[in-house]
């Protein structure tokens, strides 16, 4: 069984009247890739800073490799690596310079940093830019290097908070990949990121958060059980009668049919033979049709339902 890595227990953080954090409380096993998901404002980089001991908080414990972690813990530092969404290197450092420089806080003998900072340009695809100066690198490649100076000195957590903000799809994946493969390599992740697909992607498993709390937690496929919604149809036709679309709405397992433009949207919860039967009224009335989709839930229709909100939702 694997052990824990990191334990939140009853976590408050309050700012005068407003609560950041309301008696939040996570577990992370070794060797997760644990998605941490909310709308702005639910309290993530809140519970990253308290994580990290960078914020006071209230009351609540959090330990992190079963010690408990503290503004002092300089032991359990060592172990995490933080790549947070703001880009912080050093300009007037070369690629090379600038990781030399951050593991060099916590690797002290010189062939071994040499070797780990050789290591991590090489995972991050920037050997061809070792004596670039930041200013000269693209925006992709300079997420690259965050993450180079992030993880060079090997640690067994990894926190990274939107790493992929803002960059090329190539950029995009070439992060993705090296986060599996540091996971591979015996690393614990936490993963927070406003792109879905990603965290459907690479996570092992997730916790949603709002307004300060933990509101749901599991597996993909774990949330995907926990809402209405288990098929979506979307049919393009033209505009449906009254009557057709209450016999619609009326099949077995529909919970909502309507109509958007030139599109009829039917959602299921539960049922076989859905698509079915949807067609079958449209061949009743001898009614013309063009593309037809089936799709089963995203996780962002679970994010949707759970919260009641766009991911993006402008709200801090």
């Amino acid at each position: 069984m694997s052990e824990t890595v990191v334990s939140i227990r009853g976590l408050v953080k309050k700012y005068k009247e407003i609560t950041a954090l309301d008696g939040l409380s996570l577990e992370i096993k070794e060797g997760e890739v644990f998605g941490l998901l909310g709308p702005n404002g639910s309290g993530k980089t809140t519970t990253i800073s308290c994580l990290l001991s960078l914020l006071e908080y209230n009351s609540g414990e959090i330990e992190i490799f079963g010690k408990p972690m503290t503004p002092v813990s300089y032991d359990i530092k060592r172990d995490i690596g933080i790549i947070m969404q703001n880009v912080a290197v050093f300009e007037e450092l070369t690629v090379f310079e600038n990781i030399d420089y951050f593991c060099g806080l916590y690797i002290k003998d010189k062939k071994t940093r040499e070797k780990y900072v050789e290591e991590a340009i090489e995972f991050v695809g920037l050997s061809d830019f070792k004596k670039f100066y930041p200013k000269k690198l693209s925006g992709g490649l300079l997420r690259r290097l965050n993450i180079a100076c992030g993880i060079a000195h090997k640690p067994k957590l990894i926190i990274l908070d939107e790493p992929t903000v803002a960059v090329d799809p190539q950029s995009r994946n070439k992060i993705l990949e090296g986060i599996e493969e540091l996971n591979r390599a015996g690393a614990t992740v936490i993963y927070t990121s406003h792109y879905m697909e990603e965290v459907e992607q690479i996570c092992t498993r997730i916790a949603i958060m709002d307004k300060g709390k933990k509101i749901a937690e599991g597996t993909t496929a774990e949330l995907k059980k926990m809402i209405k919604n288990t098929e979506t149809i979307s049919i393009e036709v033209r505009e449906l009668s009254e009557d057709i679309m209450k016999q619609m709405s009326e099949l077995p397992h529909v919970y909502k049919a309507e109509q958007k433009e030139s599109k009829l949207y039917i959602y299921c919860s539960g049922g076989k033979h859905n698509l079915i039967r949807v067609l079958n009224v449209l061949q009743e009335h001898d009614i013309s049709f063009g593309r037809v989709y089936s799709e089963l839930p995203s996780l962002n229709d679970v994010f949707l339902e759970i919260t009641g909100k766009a991911l993006r939702d402008k709200e801090e």
